[in-house]
């Protein structure tokens, strides 16, 4: 697990608010969640935002891909 904390933004909204800090090793990685019969894809935005007294890195969700079958 990497130890950079980031806030995820966007995607469907069934992803559960504890879901939204994530950690990466590198601002550069993306971010792969598992949601139902697929995965929603996040990558940093550039922007930042204070949660809970800290400033953490904007990943915004850039799309969906399904399991493969």
């Amino acid at each position: 697990m990497g130890k950079i904390r980031v806030l995820l933004t966007g995607g469907p909204p069934t992803l559960r608010e504890a879901d939204r800090i994530h950690f990466v090793a590198d601002l550069g990685d993306k971010v792969k969640i598992p949601a139902g019969n697929g995965y929603e894809h996040f990558s940093a935005s550039g922007e930042s935002r204070t949660v809970d007294n800290l400033e953490l890195p904007v990943f915004a969700w850039c799309g969906r891909t399904k399991i493969a079958e």
